[in-house]
């Protein structure tokens, strides 16, 4: 965030000068240095100020003229992978980050590129990632006249940059090197430390967040989120208490994990620093806690002292968790009125369903309801702050379950945004099961997941038309509308697809969110009625953004489909096989029109050779299902972002083993397996990859007995919950005919 002299003489200065109370003073952090009239003219936070709420003053744009809103310009970027940045707006220059950690700094009336700055993250580090190589977004920071911007590597390096000239001031390693530690979040910057966190517990890290120097890039402080090895002396008093809810050799067989990736917030009249800590290295807590503990301090919500990194308070969204139930959601910081009284609030949405409102002075709980479909727990005892679980929920238990939500959460890393003007959170949330079952034979691997989860019990159903059918049945998302006060949903927006973009608020009374299928959206923020849309050519998936210059009003948004869930579901694929990324920016009155998209390249027919072997094909799947699925899609769905494996050529065909075992494609970040993987395992991977390819061409979904088909199992997937003895016998006649 930018500095000017001092944060209390920028409250001091706003405060006077515009009258604002207890919680827009929360929410204004710098005076208007660009000489700009209109408050909140600028984007100077990656949730544009320290509370995270993504709520705009600027109204310019409002319900009645919204529907005026065109493209004003478009910025096209070399790179095709998933964006999920939100651009920052100072004295009319906008700085936007892309995957691969890019930065752009464009003049923010036209689009006009000023300078770019490329990090050259290496592409074999990709095997060291969860879910791709995105970046949330940069921070600035002001000091003696002097703006800096700070952007994390994906390879796990913070890097200082000119403002003005995109020339590298420093540069520091916050991770070991060639590590599974990535960088994808956006840094924050508190009184001249920048403060920035990791990923990578699906591949066995032990979490951390760090403080450095503005200008030297000096590591200041680091806060452990989970204890290491016992027999040595912790870090901090905090993990000298965490040590009893730990037990097992959790440091040996992933770290522990905690991985503080996405979420924090900052209260400058508290002085404290939020966090959100990620899940559990294995995710299976007992492989990872073999003798139980609720694991503290994974999935939890933790209060910092940003000047030291010392432990104030916590809250443990997901104790025990097993389901990679992530507390690293947006966290937003809020005043609310809750039983006649005014309380000082934090709020989230995590992965498990529940929407938290929690006093951030020192952790109470004040709430804690279901705001998606949940099925693991009845309900959170406001009592004990613990959820209540079902017997479902503990798939060592029974074997295998069918649990709401899935690893894809209710509620992922897209932000959330409350509005001042209806005080309600707007979520974008999602319907997504999944079915967790336990990894009997779970050794740790290096460079590959290590969950302690079968992924083989994800698979999807071998008929593509029985697949497509339940998945359109189950799979879908919502914007919801929740009021944090009556803990109640008060509107909602149903989407075809789980996977949805980030939120804006304004205070013109309009709510924006893209989505996965690539269309921006206006609601009226009070009652979700639609004002306008936008059709793109790639999904959108990031948070919008608004900002003003010389008293003109624009919305700016990224696109760039991708993230787990396409990945790994293949649902939805970008409408251009190129999938481009873009900005756009949308202003009154404009009428642009976007680049031209990418003609659909025709693969050519390979021949495959029939494969008669049951056996192999099983085997491959299983193999493929727990090494390839997560980028390239389960059962070979892909998302079309990675490289269809159904679509390959001749010469992928000949060279698969090549690829595969000895990293022939190492340079694009397919590094061989040859670790994990050997030349018979490989080959039964090819072949079955070549049976998925001949299923789907012997199936003609354009057929009348194929429409017959997926529309019986569709609808005996969609009455399964409340009429399941229907839809055992539409099923069980379906797979007799």
């Amino acid at each position: 965030m930018l500095k000017k002299d001092s944060l209390r003489y920028s409250f001091a200065i706003l405060l006077i000068a515009l009258g604002w109370g207890t919680s827009q003073a929360l929410a204004a952090q710098t005076p208007n240095t660009a000489g700009i009239t209109q408050p909140g003219a600028e984007w100077l936070n990656y949730g544009r100020d320290y509370s995270e709420q993504r709520y705009s003053p600027l109204s310019d744009i409002n319900s009645d003229n919204v529907e005026s809103l065109g493209l004003d310009w478009s910025f096209t970027f070399p790179t095709k992978r998933v964006m999920e940045s939100t651009p920052l707006v100072h004295q009319g220059v906008m700085y936007v980050t892309t995957n691969w950690s890019r930065v752009y700094a464009l003049d923010a009336t036209n689009g006009t590129k000023l300078w770019e700055f490329d990090p050259k993250v290496p592409k074999e580090h990709l095997i060291n990632s969860c879910c791709g190589p995105a970046n949330r977004g940069a921070a600035l920071w002001e000091d003696n006249g002097k703006t800096s911007l700070f952007v994390g590597s994906f390879d796990g390096r913070l890097i200082a940059l000119d403002a003005k000239t995109g020339e590298q001031q420093w540069s520091t390693r916050t991770v070991p090197e060639n590590s599974h530690y990535t960088i994808t979040g956006a840094p924050r910057v508190i009184d001249g430390k920048v403060i920035i966190g990791n990923g990578g517990a699906e591949l066995g890290v032990r979490g951390y967040v760090s403080a450095f120097d503005a200008a030297t890039g000096e590591q200041l402080w680091r806060f452990y989120t989970v204890p290491g090895n016992p027999e040595q002396a912790q870090e901090s008093k905090a993990l000298d208490q965490a040590l009893d809810t730990w037990t097992g050799d959790w440091w040996k067989v992933g770290g522990g994990g905690g991985t503080v990736w996405d979420a924090m917030a900052y209260d400058p009249e508290l002085d404290l620093l939020y966090i959100g800590t990620g899940n559990g290295s294995p995710w299976n807590r007992d492989i990872r806690s073999s003798g139980g503990g609720d694991n503290l301090y994974l999935s939890s919500i933790v209060a910092l002292r940003p000047d030291t990194g010392e432990y104030v308070w916590h809250y443990q969204v997901t104790p025990k968790d097993s389901w990679d139930y992530t507390a690293t959601q947006h966290l937003i910081l809020a005043d609310l009125t809750i039983d006649g009284k005014q309380r000082p609030v934090i709020m989230q949405a995590p992965k498990n369903g529940f929407f938290y409102v929690l006093d951030r002075r020192d952790g109470t709980l004040l709430s804690a309801d279901a705001y998606a479909q949940v099925n693991w727990a009845s309900h959170i005892d406001l009592n004990t702050g613990r959820p209540v679980e079902l017997p479902v929920a503990d798939y060592n238990e029974t074997g295998g379950s069918l649990i709401w939500p899935s690893p894809f959460g209710a509620h992922n890393w897209q932000p959330m945004s409350f509005s001042q003007q209806t005080g309600l959170v707007y979520i974008p949330a999602q319907h997504f099961p999944g079915y967790y079952s336990p990894d009997k034979k779970f050794a740790f691997k290096q460079h590959r997941w290590n969950t302690g989860v079968d992924f083989w019990g994800m698979r999807i159903h071998p008929d593509p038309i029985i697949a497509k059918a339940t998945a359109d049945a189950i799979i879908r998302g919502y914007l919801t509308a929740w009021d944090p006060v009556a803990k109640e949903k008060v509107w909602e927006v149903e989407y075809p697809e789980a996977s949805n973009g980030g939120i804006l608020s304004t205070a013109g009374g309009i709510v924006f969110q893209g989505t996965g299928q690539g269309v921006f959206n206006a609601y009226r923020a009070d009652n979700g009625d639609s004002l306008w849309s936008f059709e793109t050519d790639s999904g959108i998936l990031a948070g919008p953004m608004t900002y003003a210059i010389n008293g003109e009003q624009y919305v700016a948004v990224t696109q760039g489909s991708g993230g787990t869930i396409v990945l790994a579901a293949g649902r939805p694929r970008p409408k251009d096989p190129s999938n481009p990324n873009r900005l756009l920016v949308f202003k009154l009155n404009s009428s642009a029109s976007l680049p031209p998209s990418s003609p659909l390249e025709s693969q050519p027919e390979v021949a495959l050779n029939a494969q008669t072997d049951s056996k192999q094909i099983e085997l491959g799947e299983k193999l493929y299902e727990r090494n390839c699925s997560v980028c390239h899609g389960v059962s070979t769905e892909s998302g079309g972002v990675i490289p269809d494996l159904k679509l390959m050529d001749q010469n992928t065909h000949r060279d698969f083993m090549g690829i595969v075992l000895g990293g022939a494609k190492r340079h694009t970040g397919m590094v061989g397996f040859y670790e994990t993987l050997d030349h018979t395992q490989v080959e039964a991977i090819h072949v079955y990859i070549k049976h998925q390819t001949n299923v789907v061409r012997e199936i003609d979904e354009d057929s009348w007995w194929n429409k017959v088909r997926y529309w019986y199992w569709y609808w005996s997937s969609k009455l399964g919950d409340e009429f399941p003895w229907l839809a055992n016998a539409m099923r069980d006649t379906i797979m007799e005919m």
